[in-house]
């Protein structure tokens, strides 16, 4: 491998000859009875230094547009049109020159590196075997280039990860790995497919940081695809909305943040939620007396502990909180902070080493199994991906009506009538209740979910990520469900999420966690807008905003925070 690319790309070539140009590019699927037209007539140019982002919701056909580039698409994908890189065309490129580009002169960054990355090989094996694909180099040479690389992405330690394999980093992590084999070959475009969205705030904001420096310094186009609005505004120079497989509007990030023309572009940024537009209540708020009712769910002194290979590892450390009834509680911090472990608690999933558990006044904390499965039926649970916790063999109301069938004694025809109560809250079609869950969109899904964890009237709802994995529109329709489902049955709701804008919608108030410690609690006015603790005001900083010029306000704001944490352990370790 060559050292790594530093060049610019201010000549008058460059800028009258994109690098890559896209012309009526049209993508058909065969599907049973005929085709399906993914992407129709898309237009595209994208220069060297150039960061294009291509936005629209799930189906919207922003990654069908993206993948036929390389030609991942598969077999069952007609692509027509012409899409040229460098003046080489693609559409219709044998096998051999696809391979040959891939990699060498197109690399892909996708949304989950767990399942992108091969879980039986080490890092530094996948980073050097990309290498040694398109150079003519030793083994030696190749793992030199691959540490040479993972220290260019911010890679800890990188000598001693290159040999660790990919369940043993991190989230941030193993994206940075991912980043790192992208750049193996110092491709000339690199496609960006939702590099973010399963990250938390902050390491988001390390990995934008990372590819905004990469940009500059090795001058790759970036292909940024994503529904999230604040991700775009923190690293476009283009915008291209799409819609429906065709392109509704294009133009400068500036112009289409401020100036959009198509009523679909401003019904995406309408939908973005935006921290700091929905805090209720006061700052004083947070010094009000604690509620003098049962509460729905509470810890005292809760420890939780997991086995490790020599020693025991503690998730969670000495915590105390309460969830009362009617009340919202978002529960916020960077994976393994322990907010997930806290919600399994409450279910008996997880039991504590110290302290105790109390569930709608009942201590749980050394109850028999036979004892909690009552008390289990009180809690409601819906999960971050509803595709993976629904049943691919049931249709969703087999799905929705079995807590019904173990925990109440209705017959079938009264569980039917539940059914179809449940699906009309949650605005399901009764006619849908025969699907199986991939026949139905992903918001689809999670009203299911939704559906599901509250068919026994729970008294306590455990909402862990609910919301993270779906679009910016279709995230506002649930979470204005579950506002109204909340508001209208009273149940308790433990809202578990990295997302601070969307908790700033849902809670009355926030717990802050930080390696199985809480380091901050109060009302969501308090914690959201005036924070106490340096380790929130980061949070805080972290979280992109989708303005481009206050994008670069926070961003400046959260280097000075940087600076100031570093500082603090300087001091602290001295």
């Amino acid at each position: 491998m060559n050292d790594i690319r530093i060049t610019t790309s201010d000549s008058a070539a460059d800028a009258a000859s994109p690098m890559l140009r896209i012309r009526d590019l049209t993508v058909d699927f065969t599907v049973p009875g005929g085709t399906a037209r993914a992407v129709s007539s898309v237009d595209l140019d994208l220069a060297r230094g150039e960061v294009l982002a291509l936005v629209g919701e799930s189906g919207s056909g922003k990654s069908t547009t993206a993948m036929a580039i390389p030609g991942l698409l598969g077999d069952s994908a007609t692509v027509a049109g012409s899409i040229t890189l460098d003046g080489q065309e693609l559409v219709g490129a044998s096998e051999k020159t696809l391979t040959a580009i891939r990699g060498e002169k197109v690399a892909v960054v996708f949304q989950e590196p767990m399942t992108a990355l091969n879980p039986v090989y080490t890092i530094g094996w996948q980073i050097a075997e990309a290498i040694r694909m398109h150079r003519r180099v030793s083994k030696d040479e190749a793992k030199a280039q691959a540490i040479t690389l993972l220290k260019l992405v911010d890679m800890p330690e990188p000598e001693k990860r290159i040999g660790y394999y990919p369940h043993q980093l991190s989230g941030g992590q193993r994206q940075r790995a991912m980043i790192a084999q992208a750049l193996a070959c110092d491709p000339e475009l690199l496609i960006a497919d939702e590099p973010t969205t399963a990250l938390d705030v902050t390491v988001q904001a390390e990995i934008l940081d990372l590819m905004r420096d990469l940009r500059s310094r090795v001058d790759a186009a970036i292909l940024l695809i994503t529904h999230d609005m604040g991700v775009v505004a923190d690293m476009a120079d283009r915008i291209m909305v799409m819609k429906d497989g065709r392109v509704v509007e294009s133009g400068t990030a500036d112009k289409i943040f401020h100036h959009a023309d198509d009523p679909y572009t401003r019904s995406l940024l309408e939908a973005v939620p935006h921290l700091g537009s929905s805090v209720t209540g006061t700052v004083e708020a947070a010094t009000a007396e604690p509620r003098q009712v049962t509460p729905a769910f509470s810890l005292d002194g809760a420890v939780v502990e997991f086995s490790g290979r020599r020693s025991l590892f503690r998730a969670v450390d000495d915590i105390s909180l309460a969830v009362h009834p009617g009340e919202v509680v978002g529960l916020v911090g960077e994976s393994g902070s322990g907010k997930s472990t806290v919600g399994k608690v409450a279910v008996g999933l997880v039991t504590l080493a110290e302290g105790t558990a109390t569930l709608g006044g009942v201590d749980i904390t050394r109850i028999k199994n036979r004892h909690l499965r009552p008390l289990r039926s009180k809690v409601g649970f819906i999960f971050q991906d509803p595709g993976s916790s629904l049943d691919p063999r049931w249709p969703v109301g087999q799905s929705i009506a079995e807590p019904l069938e173990l925990h109440t004694r209705l017959g079938r025809a009264e569980r039917e009538k539940r059914v179809s109560e449940l699906l009309d809250r949650v605005r399901i079609p009764a006619s849908m209740r025969n699907r199986y869950p991939h026949q139905l969109s992903g918001g689809q899904r999670q009203r299911i979910g939704v559906a599901r964890a509250l068919a026994l009237d729970p008294a306590l709802l455990i909402a862990d990520e609910p919301t993270s994995a779906l679009d910016v529109s279709v995230q506002v329709a649930v979470l204005d469900l579950l506002r109204e489902l909340q508001a209208d049955q009273g149940f308790a709701c433990l809202f578990i999420s990295h997302d601070l804008a969307v908790v700033e919608q849902m809670a009355d108030r926030v717990v802050v966690m930080r390696s199985g410690k809480i380091v901050e609690s109060g009302t969501t006015a308090q914690v959201l807008t005036d924070p106490r603790e340096l380790y929130t005001k980061e949070l805080l900083a972290a979280v992109p905003v989708p303005d481009p010029e206050q994008q670069a306000q926070r961003r400046r704001a959260r280097a000075e925070l940087a600076a100031a944490a570093a500082a603090t352990t300087v001091a602290e370790g001295a």
